[in-house]
């Protein structure tokens, strides 16, 4: 008995083979697999946020995804996936999804070779701009607001020769973070050592021109063994005439907020005569900094400690400190107003009245919360709106979001607030981050929101619709260690300077200008 069952079983898959009806059907679904997928790689790029490394779904939405095995699109087969790290299998979801990554950047790169304009919406050129501005539809703030946006859309990479008096102390070191000054002629660099520790130093912008575009790397590097985490400009004497760092404390070395004068890295100051460190605040385990440009708060910086935040008088060394109930991870000062905001792990956003004692009650002047922890705070200019980012956004619910058609998962982690209905007004989708601390670049002149993502991709959106109107992939292999670092300006290299985006990632710098 068990042995006809067996038989007829067999049977059955033979015919089903043999039955031309069911072969139409397998080749139909095949078909019509590769069909859909080469309609989503022909697609535009700027609706490709972020490759996708759901294999069994990536693939064909005809093929299951199995628990425990991934399905090959090319060999059109299942592998297992051992689970642990000591076997030898070379099947992980990890490399998988590496490799799929570096893929789809590959084919990012080349599209954008290939293709000079791209255009993020439909309908969006330079001729339709300016035939609504003539018929009276658009008003001269929009006009300008969406030929800002046309720019960036059309911006092309180029790479910037960095000159030295030392070209083999800058081809070993990988840039781990820039920062432009207000008026975009200076770039402070901190770059990642092989020895370990860092080494900083400031690079002019002065001769970043087209069609050569060339920066200069003063001599005076500093080099320390201990790790940078935070670091802003400093106005003390002048605008941007001081860089304060927060450094690490490490073995029985305690951590420490630096201000440094800018003057320190430019060679060109008489024997005898250069200038020394400032002053060196001990401060244990700073996360944050941030200068105060408030009349109120004059000479002061913050800095954003476990669960306390400390302001600082550089001059008086006179200090107030606030507890928190959460590590603090972003700051900055209001320039009108005598406050200062910060973002914390907890997903918290409060600010501080700094008119109050240490401790008084209320001097928490405005609450706002996030579902994670909170990595940057933007003030705009009116001081009525503020932009937060945090690390809600992780790689895996974003492929399974895209995978699946999922509705009602939140990947949204940049969000513009109303500080005075304390309402979330505006969401930017799209941004990956699920660890580290990255910063928000907040644009309202050029009406541009920019963000680096884990993922190494660089999105930039609408400011005033939220609109993702460009996706920059990195120029290298996307990993860890080798995030980019951006700068974005209005006139990069100063007064006379051309608008334009500042990518630096491994050992090199590239510029995007407009065209």
């Amino acid at each position: 008995m068990h042995k006809n069952s067996w038989q007829n079983r067999r049977h059955g898959r033979r015919s089903n083979q043999q039955n031309p009806r069911f072969r139409q059907q397998g080749s139909d679904e095949r078909g019509n697999s590769v069909t859909r997928q080469s309609s989503r790689d022909s697609g535009h790029v700027g609706d490709d946020e972020a490759p996708s490394t759901s294999s069994g779904t990536a693939g064909s939405s005809s093929v299951p995804d199995l628990p425990g095995y991934y399905f090959d699109p090319e060999k059109k087969r299942y592998f297992r996936l051992l689970p642990g790290h000591n076997n030898c299998n070379p099947l992980t979801k990890e490399g998988i999804r590496q490799k799929e990554m570096e893929s789809k950047r590959l084919q990012l790169l080349e599209e954008e070779d290939k293709q000079k304009k791209k255009i993020a919406r439909m309908g969006f050129n330079a001729s339709s701009l300016l035939q609504k501005s003539k018929l009276g539809f658009l008003n001269v703030t929009s006009y300008c607001r969406l030929a800002h946006e046309l720019r960036v859309s059309c911006m092309q990479r180029k790479k910037v020769q960095i000159q030295s008096s030392d070209p083999s102390a800058l081809a070993s070191d990988r840039f781990n973070l820039i920062l432009a000054d207000t008026n975009s002629d200076r770039l402070f660099t901190v770059n990642d050592v092989k020895v370990g520790g860092s080494k900083y130093g400031v690079i002019s912008l002065r001769g970043l021109k087209a069609p050569s575009l060339k920066v200069h790397m003063h001599e005076n590097l500093y080099f320390t063994n201990r790790k940078v985490n935070s670091v802003c400009w400093a106005s003390l004497n002048h605008l941007d005439s001081h860089i304060l760092l927060c450094l690490m404390g490490i073995a029985e070395t305690p951590g420490c907020a630096t201000l440094l004068p800018a003057s320190l890295f430019v060679s060109s100051h008489p024997a005898g005569d250069r200038p020394g460190m400032l002053c060196s605040f001990r401060i244990p385990g700073a996360w944050s900094c941030a200068w105060s440009l408030n009349i109120q708060a004059n000479n002061c910086f913050s800095t954003g400690l476990s669960r306390r935040v400390l302001v600082t008088n550089v001059v008086t060394g006179h200090r107030q400190s606030f507890g928190t109930s959460s590590d603090v991870l972003a700051q900055q000062f209001a320039l009108m107003a005598p406050l200062l905001f910060n973002g914390c792990r907890s997903g918290e956003i409060f600010a501080i009245d700094l008119r109050c004692r240490n401790q008084g009650k209320g001097w928490k002047a405005t609450r706002l919360f996030h579902d994670s922890a909170v990595t940057s705070v933007q003030i705009l200019q009116e001081e009525q709106n503020l932009m937060a980012s945090d690390m809600a956004g992780t790689v895996g619910v974003a492929l399974m979001t895209r995978a699946t058609g999922a509705a009602g998962l939140e990947l949204c982690q940049i969000k513009l607030w109303d500080l005075r209905t304390t309402k979330c007004i505006r969401q930017y989708e799209g941004h990956v981050n699920e660890y580290a601390y990255l910063p928000l670049h907040v644009h309202e002149g050029e009406g541009i929101v920019v963000a680096v993502g884990q993922d190494c991709y660089t999105r930039i959106w609408s400011f005033h619709d939220a609109c993702l109107l460009r996706t920059i992939p990195s120029p290298h292999p996307a990993s860890k260690a080798d995030i980019p670092s951006v700068a974005f300006s209005s006139r990069l290299g100063g007064f006379r300077g051309a608008p334009g985006l500042l990518m630096a990632v491994q050992q090199d710098l590239y510029c995007f200008s407009y065209t």
